[in-house]
């Protein structure tokens, strides 16, 4: 018996610490630009921070100590787009997301959505879909991208998401959770 219940262990463990996200197929297409910064890199970046005597770097690493990473997937390519919106209404229905709110205008859509946290105002996961961008240009050379996909995992204050945005040059739409 012993043995059966180590076997199931051993099984199962993998499965428990090396959990992977629905999205992490995008990270290694040739056609999907991709951000990902996990919590390694947040705690560095939240102890190089924590002896500075700027008030809005302080605010800053407050925020992003609760992170447990950042994902951000874009796209030009309109079958990758497709894929995109199939993944995450997928991901929808099998996670305990709820539709945050919806933001209209012309042909871009942007949707977030939540998974309530700990505390009020607080969730431990924040997704942002923005698709039919196709005539939006971004950056400096001329890019433009179809579909952008934003996954904040952690403790996220949403009163404090603009400062999240502005340090970490995420989209402004995410301001629009916070309700600024």
């Amino acid at each position: 018996m012993k043995k059966v219940v180590v076997v199931f262990l051993i099984a199962i463990l993998p499965s428990l610490g090396f959990a992977q996200s629905i999205f992490d197929k995008y990270e290694d297409m040739d056609n999907v630009g991709s951000v990902i910064v996990n919590k390694g890199m947040i705690d560095l970046v939240s102890k190089i921070g924590a002896v500075s005597d700027d008030p809005e770097a302080k605010e800053f690493m407050e925020m992003a100590s609760g992170l447990q990473g950042v994902k951000v997937f874009m796209t030009e390519d309109s079958k990758v787009s497709a894929d995109m919106s199939m993944t995450v209404k997928k991901y929808l229905k099998s996670s305990k997301l709820e539709e945050l709110m919806r933001v209209k205008d012309k042909d871009v859509n942007v949707k977030f959505y939540v998974r309530d946290g700990a505390k009020k105002d607080h969730v431990s996961e924040l997704l942002m879909f923005v698709s039919g961008m196709d005539n939006v240009e971004i950056g400096h050379n001329g890019r433009k991208l179809e579909t952008v996909l934003v996954s904040l995992t952690g403790d996220i204050d949403l009163n404090k998401i603009g400062t999240l945005t502005d340090k970490m040059d995420l989209p402004q739409e995410l301001n629009k959770a916070g309700g600024k």
